[in-house]
């Protein structure tokens, strides 16, 4: 099991090693295998992008993720320029059902509606919202409209476990109510964790998804 301080410099390590994390100012604390990422970056993808490297390291048990988007001045963009944007980028994604999304947005904050079919439909829109230039923040409230069975759901998991090779597949339990799935069991690192939850989210039907997995060093 890796130390706290080497836990350090491997998220550490992993920050320098991502291409899209420039011009930032992220520090990183560690205490009982708890990573803290904090400081400001100049936008909403260099954030995200921290924080999914961040998740590769191996031995972390839980993230905070602290950190905040300060827009360079260049940036700032009125909060009726970001709405129009984002519903352009909508507009012109295939995979995003623009006309049932409405979006909202305060002092840079996004807020997606509305209901769609698949959770890759959902992720699209956010992807989409969350590059542009003035966003500090997205809240994603779009829904999935559920319309397979349970046991269907249960089955298109497990099956997408196996097929994304995640390692510790069968000490994951799968279970279905409606469309809200809940994950329980152990992995090793916060991929293979990230990776169950994402295998559950691609099952059709899917509305949410409680991730009660633990990770493990």
């Amino acid at each position: 099991m890796k130390t706290d301080a080497e836990l350090q410099r491997a998220v550490q390590e992993e920050l320098s090693f991502e291409p899209s994390i420039v011009g930032t100012d992220i520090g990183v604390t560690v205490k009982n295998a708890v990573v803290t990422l904090f400081g400001t970056v100049p936008n909403l993808t260099s954030k995200w992008a921290a924080e999914r490297a961040a998740e590769k390291v191996t031995g972390i048990r839980a993230l905070a993720k602290d950190l905040m988007v300060r827009l360079p001045g260049e940036s700032r963009r009125s909060d009726a320029d970001i709405g129009e944007a984002a519903l352009h980028s909508l507009r012109w994604d295939v995979d995003v059902p623009d006309q049932r999304i409405t979006v909202e947005v305060e002092n840079g904050l996004v807020t997606l509606k509305g209901e769609v079919d698949w959770y890759f439909q959902r992720a699209a829109a956010e992807a989409n919202v969350r590059k542009l230039t003035g966003v500090v923040g997205v809240s994603n409230l779009i829904t999935i409209k559920p319309s397979v069975t349970a046991k269907a759901i249960r089955a298109k998991i497990e099956s997408a476990l196996q097929r994304r090779a995640v390692k510790d597949a069968r000490k994951i339990s799968v279970e279905v109510d409606g469309g809200e799935v809940t994950l329980r069991g152990d992995v090793h690192c916060w991929a293979e964790r990230e990776n169950a939850e994402l295998a559950a989210w691609a099952a059709e039907g899917v509305w949410q998804v409680n991730d009660e997995i633990r990770v493990h060093g």
